[in-house]
């Protein structure tokens, strides 16, 4: 059983992920929730051996949770639980095991815990499961104290067609989903075009005005939105155009709220 410490200044926010934990196909046991930096660094000095894993909310009461690390020694992979603009979930993505973006959904918490679940198994005393890098974290903590910067996002794709390759414009692309393991580009003519990226690329590549991460198989641009539907369990079904290869497109319910601002622009 993966041992966890969420560090969360939420208390709504803490205990709906450690509902989400202990519903887990391999429920994760919960060592204990800090609400501040200074809550943060007692609890991780307390406790051995070191969690497995850390959840880590970016901003604390107390100030930016980076803060940590200049106090103490992290012992643990950490995932970033944001709800931070996008322009530096890429780095986080990188530096760490993961990121979640909150609220937190249920198929993206199972699948970071999967992917540390891997990196537990492959571990060895000579190669131990990864930590925050120190100086990655200060490239972090000076990107976040100096604000969001300009980004630049995709704005064509090249595909192959055969021995040719393609050109695709962003705005001739209605969707990306993925299927058995494969990333697919669906164009507003029909088309589709396999692509060397994974989803969660693509969530970093786009403008987050234009695409949506519906769930964890389908990235939709608005215009490709062509109905939506209430479903159960306070879930949305989009039906996009052209039809997308599933026969339901589920918003999750945790996502309903932030898809709803995105559309209520």
């Amino acid at each position: 059983m993966l041992r966890a410490l969420i560090v969360e200044d939420e208390p709504l926010a803490a205990r709906r992920l450690a509902d989400l934990l202990a519903k887990q196909p391999q429920p994760v046991q919960v060592l204990g929730t800090a609400e501040s930096i200074s809550q943060a660094v007692a609890l991780l000095e307390s406790l051995s051996p070191a969690p497995d894993v850390l959840f880590l909310d970016i901003h604390l009461a107390d100030g930016l949770s980076f803060e940590i690390f200049e106090r103490t020694t992290v012992r643990c992979p950490v995932i970033f639980t944001t709800a931070y603009d996008q322009y530096a979930l890429q780095a986080f993505k990188v530096n760490s095991v993961d990121y979640l973006l909150k609220p937190i959904d249920g198929e993206e918490l199972a699948a970071a815990l999967h992917k540390l679940q891997r990196l537990h198994a492959a571990a060895t005393p000579a190669a131990p499961a990864p930590t925050l890098d120190a100086a990655l974290l200060g490239q972090l903590l000076q990107q976040m104290q100096q604000g969001p910067v300009a980004q630049s996002y995709k704005s064509q794709f090249v595909v192959r067609v055969g021995e040719h390759l393609k050109v695709v414009p962003v705005d001739q692309i209605a969707y990306f989903f993925s299927l058995e393991k494969a990333t697919f580009l669906q164009t507003t003519e029909g088309r589709k075009y396999v692509v060397d990226y994974t989803m969660d690329q693509l969530e970093g590549l786009l403008d987050p005005r234009q695409f949506f991460r519906l769930n964890r198989a389908y990235l939709a641009q608005q215009c490709a939105i062509h109905d939506i539907i209430h479903y159960t369990n306070s879930r949305l079904q989009t039906v996009l155009k052209p039809t997308a290869p599933d026969a339901q497109v589920l918003v999750s319910r945790e996502k309903v709220g932030t898809f709803k601002s995105w559309l209520d622009r």
